[in-house]
């Protein structure tokens, strides 16, 4: 047994919690891992747009408490920040992961207000698995729908290094992660880009091996074809780990990440992007 500190660990030291008011275990449905954490500036007055983060991990690892420090980055940005739980695999498989991030989303837009958020501008974001939670729900209206909540009600989704293109399945994990759909392509994100969906933001390094980059050209440009917002980026030098590492204060002068995030989220809150007819309108985030 190793007694050494995780990196994780050590990173969430070094962010710390200053300022922010944070309340933990809130139960968003009865599994023992429908947990949510949720973060919010100390002294921040009036409603606060609100954000949901969801962490990678395959759909396999992952605890709310280790992304304590993306939290605590975003919540210090002005932001109400949830970091929930959600079952994984072997415990469940697909769908059973989004039902759960979509109650807890649900949980989020129906309580937002409790915790100094505004219902009206949530948020989505998500790295990795994450990333494809997050696009699945503002993409896919039926887990949504069966949460009690609509896509409709998300002001913007950020996806960071996401898979939403990834067949044929591969890795004997994964193909019993996402088997036996009736239909194997209604588990990518892809099949469901269309044109009413919330405007996204589509992150990915370059030198991602992890989740190959091209899952966001993809699904970027199927979103343009069928008349959806959406914003692109591919940092050429970034891996799939890096692009998280960014957000830190000792690595942000890798990448303009935050800044990117930042951008889109201030421009979806002050109206930005705009239905015109069946034509959408959108500032460009670089």
């Amino acid at each position: 047994m190793s007694f050494l500190p995780r990196p994780l660990d050590l990173i969430n030291k070094a962010i710390g919690t200053a300022g922010l008011t944070i309340t933990r275990n809130i139960s968003y449905g009865p599994a023992a891992r429908d947990k949510i954490d949720i973060y919010r500036p100390t002294n921040a007055t009036g409603p606060l747009p609100v954000i949901v983060f969801f962490y990678g991990g395959s759909w396999q690892f992952g605890h709310r408490a280790d992304y304590q420090f993306m939290a605590a980055l975003l919540a210090r940005r002005g932001f109400v920040v949830a970091v929930p739980d959600y079952r994984l695999y072997p415990q469940v498989k697909f769908p059973d992961f989004l039902a759960d991030c979509a109650a807890a989303t649900a949980f989020v837009i129906n309580n937002a207000a409790q915790h100094g958020g505004n219902a009206q501008e949530i948020f989505l974001i998500g790295h990795s698995a994450g990333a494809y939670n997050a696009v699945m729900l503002a993409l896919a209206p039926q887990f949504l729908n069966d949460a009690g909540s609509s896509p409709d009600h998300l002001a913007g989704v950020v996806g960071i290094s996401g898979p939403y293109d990834f067949l044929p399945l591969r890795d004997p994990i994964i193909k019993d992660i996402f088997s036996p759909p009736a239909d194997i392509a209604l588990t990518q994100p892809i099949s469901y880009a269309r044109d009413s969906a919330p405007p996204l933001l589509l992150l990915h390094g370059g030198k991602d091996t992890t989740v190959l980059p091209r899952n966001t050209t993809a699904l970027g440009a199927k979103l343009r074809h069928v008349g959806g917002v959406v914003e692109t980026k591919i940092y050429p030098k970034l891996s799939h780990i890096d692009i998280i590492l960014t957000v830190l204060p000792l690595f942000t002068w890798r990448a303009p990440v935050f800044p990117g995030i930042f951008a889109f989220l201030a421009a979806c809150v002050a109206g930005e992007y705009a239905r015109n007819g069946s034509e959408m309108t959108a500032p460009v985030i670089d």
